[in-house]
């Protein structure tokens, strides 16, 4: 029992995502039966659950790395639709001036866009953890600035990966059932997960998170950890960056991963993160960014106006923080610690009720006996 409850307490933070989650797809049920039904169309496999798998697909990989940053600097950055943006941007005119394109150009174009993510990381970084500069301060630089690097590299146009190997790798590989940006987001997801298991990743991000000066007295650098983290953020974007213009078929600086950095920040939040720091799930982000891709597409299944749909999402992210909200938890803490009183005596009565019935029995047979 003492086990399951210990279960229970290192998975609530689950609750909130998940119930929204599980709202939300009931919602869709509701308006259609056939909202779960998959099809296989030339051998692909379509519908609104692989289509939300595909469309979650950048918004995931920057969740992953915005709860890391989040839980070492205890600040978000603001900056990573934009370096998405710079590392793609470099991605496409490695392709384009390559000449002939096979797969190990793309794949040297993607070693090249990952090493700009780190330059990106390590110029943010290196202002937060050496300069002690709010990372939400920090980031608004490349945030500001961003895209315009971008549009320079790209020569002021909008250039078009018309090559057929950026075309499956943004849509599907022949013989392959699945949609390839769901794949590459598994694979992500697979690679982050050994790596936090394997190493004291998780450890020291969530000591720096919670108590620095802590952390430092036990032979932890903060400003190395809070470094590293906002490396993996450059490595996310620039990895969130490539899929993304993959999928495009071209490369627009202007709206490339516009505005994700709100929905990513929601994802964590969302996942039961404090955006204080400290402890972190990135299990609850990524069902977190999940939850935000089926609000976006509900949305526009129940025919809300795209421009409007900004305002509904504003609303939904008002309740969603009242609900997470320290003061709301702790006032449900409270009345669950009260529920949980109320049933253990009235338990207990009933116990002693029949304790005492059974001495009754036990004396009047005594006396009979005698």
């Amino acid at each position: 029992m003492t086990s399951l409850r210990r279960q229970f307490d290192r998975l609530s933070h689950l609750f909130l995502p998940l119930s929204v989650l599980v709202a939300l797809l009931t919602i869709n049920l509701v308006k259609g039966a056939d909202y779960f039904k998959i099809t296989m169309i030339n051998g692909v496999f379509y519908g609104n659950i692989p289509n939300i798998l595909f469309g979650a697909s950048e918004l995931v990989i920057l969740s992953i790395g915005m709860t890391l940053v989040t839980a070492a600097s205890r600040g978000q950055d603001i900056s990573i639709g934009e370096s998405g943006a710079i590392s793609s941007a470099i991605f496409v005119q490695y392709v384009l001036n390559a000449g002939e394109v096979t797969i190990w150009t793309i794949l040297a174009g993607f070693l090249i866009s990952c090493v700009a993510g780190l330059v990106i990381g390590a110029f943010n970084g290196t202002l937060v953890s050496f300069f002690n500069v709010q990372p939400m301060v920090a980031t608004l630089i490349l945030f500001l600035g961003g895209r315009s690097i971008a549009f320079i590299i790209d020569g002021k146009v909008s250039p078009i990966l018309a090559n057929p190997i950026s075309n499956q790798i943004g849509t599907v590989i022949p013989g392959v059932p699945i949609q390839t940006p769901i794949i590459l987001t598994a694979v992500f997801i697979v690679i982050v997960a050994v790596a936090i298991k394997t190493t004291n990743l998780r450890l020291y991000v969530e000591a720096v998170g919670v108590n620095p000066s802590a952390a430092r007295l036990n032979g932890i650098n903060p400003k190395k950890v809070i470094f590293l983290t906002f490396l993996i953020m450059g490595v996310c974007s620039a990895v969130a960056g490539f899929i993304a213009v993959n999928k495009a078929g071209r490369h627009d600086s202007v709206n490339l991963l516009k505005f994700i950095m709100m929905d990513a920040i929601l994802a964590v939040a969302l996942g039961g993160n404090s955006l204080a720091g400290g402890k972190f799930s990135i299990t609850g982000s990524i069902i977190g960014a999940y939850t935000i891709e089926v609000l976006n597409r509900t949305l526009l299944r129940l025919e809300v106006n795209p421009e409007a749909i900004k305002a509904f999402k504003s609303v939904f992210i008002i309740v969603l923080m009242v609900i997470a909200s320290p003061v709301v938890r702790a006032l449900a803490r409270e009345l669950l610690d009260k529920a949980r009183a109320i049933v253990t005596g009235y338990s207990a009565r009933q116990t002693g009720g029949l304790n005492k019935a059974a001495v009754s029995i036990t004396d009047s047979s005594a006396k009979k006996e005698g």
